[in-house]
Order: C-alpha cells, then sequence, then structure tokens
C-alpha cells in the first residue's frame, strides 16, 4: 500500500537562522523573511494541489511553525483552527549547544564537536537527541497519516524523514541542504523539491 503524499515546509526564517544558531527545541518566533516565507508557501500549495482544501495540515507545535502554519493557512483562506500540532514533529534536541553557533561549540567543546563531526547522524549532543533516536517518534508519526497532508517542521525532521521514507543513508542526508521557501514533497517512496 503506497503512502499519502506529503508536503513539507520548513518552517521560516527566523533571526537564529540568519546568526546560524542551534534552535532545536526553543521557541523562536519568525522574522519578516520568515513570515514571505510562509506566504509563499502557500502559494506553492496552491499550485501543486488545486484542491488544497482537501489536504491534511499538521504542523510542530513550536512557535516558528505554529507561525508559519497560521500565516500558511490564513494565505489560503482556510480556517486556523483547522491544523493540529503533534508532538512528535518538534525539533531534534541540542540540548547544552541550542543558542549556541557551530563556532561557538567548537571553541568551547570541541572534543564533543569532532566527535559529532565524526558521526553526525548518530551522535547524541549533551542533553540532546540525535538524528537515530528521532526515527522512532518521526516514524510512528508517519503511521498514523492516512491520506495526502502539509507537514510543518523542521530541517531535521526533514532528513528524519528522508531516511525513512525515501531510505537515504543518514549520514548522507545530513549534507543535504533543506530549504527554506520550496515544499519538499514525499510521494512512492521518493522525494523531490518544488521549484525544482
Amino acid at each position: 500500500m503506497s503512502r499519502p503524499v506529503l508536503y513539507f515546509v520548513r518552517h521560516g526564517e527566523t533571526d537564529w537562522n540568519v546568526q546560524a544558531r542551534l534552535q532545536g527545541e526553543q521557541d523562536i518566533p519568525l522574522n519578516a523573511t520568515g513570515r514571505r516565507q510562509a506566504g509563499r508557501a502557500a502559494d506553492l500549495i496552491r499550485r501543486l494541489r488545486p484542491d488544497f482544501d482537501t489536504l491534511d495540515y499538521v504542523s510542530s507545535p513550536l512557535m516558528r511553525t505554529r507561525e508559519t502554519m497560521t500565516l500558511l493557512r490564513a494565505d489560503l483562506d482556510l480556517p486556523v483552527e483547522g491544523a493540529r500540532f503533534d508532538e512528535r514533529l518538534r525539533e531534534l534536541a541540542f540540548g547544552e549547544w541550542e543558542g549556541k553557533t557551530w563556532r561557538e561549540i567548537r571553541a568551547t567543546d570541541s572534543v564533543r564537536a569532532r566527535a559529532r563531526d565524526a558521526d553526525r547522524w548518530n551522535y547524541i549532543p549533551p542533553d540532546g537527541e540525535s538524528y537515530a533516536g528521532a526515527c522512532t517518534r518521526v516514524g510512528a508519526f508517519l503511521d498514523t497519516i492516512e491520506r495526502d497532508s502539509v507537514i510543518v517542521a523542521h530541517g531535521g525532521i526533514a532528513r528524519v524523514m528522508l531516511a525513512l521514507i525515501a531510505g537515504i543513508p543518514g549520514q548522507s542526508i545530513v549534507q543535504l541542504p533543506i530549504w527554506q521557501g520550496r515544499i519538499l514533497v514525499f510521494s512512492n517512496d521518493s522525494y523531490r523539491w518544488f521549484p525544482a
């Protein structure tokens, strides 16, 4: 049995994205660019699926994803309360490293930063979570999807979904860019970006 088609939207840009700070599970709001990206995502969904009002809409509950979903649905003239929020879509936790840049981490925690560089898929940051570890919760979420859906979540969650749905090896996925302002379409155990 084939999976429903998923239209993955990475949350819009935040000031911490611009500063290259690890957000993890911190509640950071969108900036002006991020709010425009949410509107662009709505336009792309409309182009991909003229029947966008028949889709399910599910989001991570964190502020930046919740705000992206709210703006996206408003731009589609859909009621905001029609979205669901699922804890299993929260970003990977970076624990003690949240709020820091990789430059700061490499300067103050170089041994553990090198250990992560050697195996980014499996490494668990101090008080955090690995990509591999997040597969359990994201896989459980995917098992509940019954119809074509718009998913608003995070870069780490997109990578986990690429592993679970498209079968891309973890160490390859961590090198892939996860774009803001584009849609990652999962269909028939494969993926594509829209626009390409």
